[in-house]
């Protein structure tokens, strides 16, 4: 990503944080980062884009780095950690991007809504495939309903963004790891659930 467009992008942020979405123009934007329209038109075909590529950014890293962990890991014990670990880190790599979204999506056009869904989708089935995986190598409960069981995690975690300060008592990899012991106490059978633990305490 080139300089200006990320200054482009920071300055949306704290200008929609301010000032909401219909609050702010482009030329609000390109007067703060001190660029021109055409500057600003290079990157973006408008304030509708703009608002589109803020979610992109942090739903494309945690849908490539859940594929990471995919390829990286063999088991799929392993392969949920690495997934957990870098969706929790995401709220502090785009704090601002995350919160920007959430309160000003309702404005999105639904040709860009529908973009966002298809990542999300995705994301949710690597989810959904590491958890049945783990269910038949007798990794995870069997007994838990794989969609539920999914859709719990991404609920639990997807609320971060409501409380997450960067200067809080905890940093965001202690908050990783503290979500991965909830979650895995709840998934994992219990002969791998030792495993974990006893790695854990190394």
């Amino acid at each position: 990503m080139t300089q200006l467009k990320e200054r482009i992008i920071q300055s949306s942020l704290n200008l929609f944080s301010e000032n909401g979405f219909h609050g702010v123009s482009v030329k609000d934007i390109v007067e703060d980062c001190q660029t021109s329209k055409g500057g600003f038109y290079h990157y973006f075909q408008s304030k509708d884009e703009l608002l589109y590529v803020i979610h992109d950014l942090f739903i494309s890293y945690v849908l490539n780095e859940a594929h990471r962990a995919k390829l990286q890991h063999e088991r799929p014990v392993q392969q949920l950690h690495g997934i957990l670990y870098s969706f929790v880190r995401v709220f502090d790599l785009y704090q601002e991007h995350i919160v920007v979204f959430y309160q000003e999506n309702k404005y999105l056009k639904p040709e860009y809504e529908e973009l966002i869904k298809q990542k999300r989708d995705q994301f949710k089935r690597i989810v959904i495939e590491v958890i049945e995986e783990g269910q038949r190598r007798g990794e995870f409960r069997d007994n838990l309903p794989t969609t539920i069981t999914s859709m719990s995690i991404l609920g639990m975690v997807n609320w971060t963004y409501m409380w997450y300060q960067r200067d809080g008592e905890l940093n965001i990899d202690d908050i990783a790891e503290i979500y991965i012991d909830i979650l895995f106490r709840g998934v994992l059978t219990d002969q791998v659930l030792k495993e974990y633990l006893q790695m854990s305490s190394l």
